[in-house]
């Protein structure tokens, strides 16, 4: 448990309170917003830690992340989070993208391509690695190239693109299946956490117009140099404690009431706490099992919102067998391997993670089984590995990693506001336009806080929303 002193009373009248239910980032942000606005905020989270999924843990020696998170330079909210922690500096961005792929599909071996950008404007930004990425052909290219446009062209405010799967409009625009490998899932995979065919063309679009369409500095890859525990636990607890808010972790809500007088209660093992705002900033399923009755009209639409499981697979060698950060792989069950080393704390050898997004098949699988398919595409893909000895390798589950973001799911994902008045819903889950990411999450926390301070008659704190402003 942490606790900070209560923040003076806003100007022009009383105090008021607001609870946050879940530690993760959506809640971490609405917390911080609250507080900054004046209002007196207690913080809830059930696990003995902040930062949600994005998480460190001890394993003997080392710090270990349970996965790989990224971030791009659109990701404005994010950014935002990490300046307000005083984090930017620990996951800092690339000067300009820069993505190794490398493919050992074909009978010649391996073959290194790379997906960058030029400082010219949008699209010709791409223009030049486009036109020597080595794993597609001339006409494979080309076609791209007209799909891009195409994609270009869409309209993200249209309801229609969320029926739609990726996949078939790719096929639709001339896109063969090794395009969408090499190119489309590629990107896609990891952002979206599904493959073409399984992903609403919506959000495909988003990801792709936000991302790569849009600026030519958008998808340049930023990621934590520290563990992701130092940023989302540590500093964020900092911040938290700065601002005034009392932050309780190991504490488990078990139900939340609306009172006559137009309060809320937050009922926790041994406590209830009385309140004028509620933000549930929780996975889809405890929400729903939170929501008073009549607090959304369809409440049993969250539980239609499926989640899709993302698996990391962590490596510790005795040497080291990889010169680059990260790179991405074709032709191989392996999607992004990462170096960790340093972050890890690891004093000696080197110890790579690999990101498997979309993994329906491979979650459940045993330790064992994964070990000896994963240790033979590795040595196909890095040279140094063969000569190496594997000192350790282990597996990290998220079997609900995000939402899935199949056709049809913009529907179903609710607003911040809900009917209860007093009462607001946060996480990557909710109507953000976004898909399930860290910059979701943050955005959600910001809508919460915003509709939440509306009601109480705070103002919004101008920083909060710089953010909007830059995207």
């Amino acid at each position: 448990m942490s606790q900070g002193s209560p923040p003076a009373p806003a100007r022009g009248g009383a105090t008021r309170s607001a609870v946050v239910v879940g530690g993760g980032l959506a809640g971490i942000t609405a917390a911080l917003a609250l507080a900054d606005a004046g209002v007196r905020v207690t913080l809830l989270e059930g696990r003995p830690r902040l930062g949600g999924l994005a998480f460190s843990f001890q394993r003997g020696g080392l710090t270990v992340d349970n996965g790989q998170h990224v971030y791009l330079r659109c990701c404005t909210a994010y950014r935002w989070f990490l300046d307000r922690i005083e984090g930017a500096a620990l996951a800092p961005l690339q000067d300009r993208l820069d993505v190794p792929v490398v493919d050992v599909a074909k009978p010649e071996g391996r073959r290194l391509g790379r997906l960058r950008r030029d400082p010219l404007p949008v699209p010709l930004h791409l223009g030049r690695s486009l036109a020597a990425y080595p794993h597609l052909s001339l006409a494979e290219r080309a076609a791209v190239g007209r799909a891009a446009l195409a994609l270009k062209g869409l309209d993200l405010a249209d309801p229609a693109l969320d029926t739609q799967d990726f996949g078939s409009w790719l096929a639709a625009h001339g896109q063969s299946a090794r395009a969408v490998e090499a190119l489309w899932d590629l990107v896609g995979v990891a952002t979206l956490n599904a493959v073409a065919g399984d992903a609403s063309l919506g959000l495909a679009a988003m990801v792709f117009k936000t991302g790569l369409l849009s600026d030519p500095g958008a998808a340049d890859i930023g990621w934590a140099r520290v563990p992701l525990g130092e940023l989302h636990d540590r500093l964020a607890r900092k911040a938290l404690d700065s601002a005034g808010v009392r932050t309780e972790v190991r504490t488990r809500v078990t139900s939340v009431s609306l009172n006559e007088n137009g309060t809320w209660s937050v009922q926790v093992p041994g406590e209830n706490l009385e309140t004028d705002a509620v933000v549930l900033a929780v996975p889809q399923r405890e929400a729903h099992a939170l929501l008073p009755p009549g607090a959304l009209d369809a409440p049993g639409r969250l539980l239609e919102i499926g989640t899709a499981p993302i698996l990391n697979v962590h490596v510790i060698y005795d040497r080291k067998v990889l010169a680059r950060p990260f790179f991405a792989a074709l032709g191989t069950p392996v999607q992004w391997v990462f170096d960790r080393t340093h972050a890890s704390g690891l004093p000696r050898g080197q110890y790579l993670a690999l990101s498997q997004s979309a993994a329906q098949d491979e979650i459940d699988a045993p330790v064992a089984e994964l070990r000896e398919r994963y240790l033979p595409e590795l040595e196909r893909l890095i040279p140094g590995t063969r000569a190496a000895v594997v000192e350790d390798f282990f597996v990290t589950r998220e079997r609900t990693a995000t939402f899935a973001p199949t056709p049809g799911v913009g529907r179903l994902r609710p607003g911040a506001r809900t009917k209860a008045p007093g009462l607001y819903l946060a996480g990557a889950w909710t109507a953000t336009g976004w898909p399930a990411t860290m910059e979701s999450a943050v955005r959600s926390g910001v809508s919460a806080a915003d509709a939440a301070l509306s009601a109480l008659g705070r103002p919004r704190p101008r920083h909060l929303f710089e953010f909007e402003e830059a995207a």
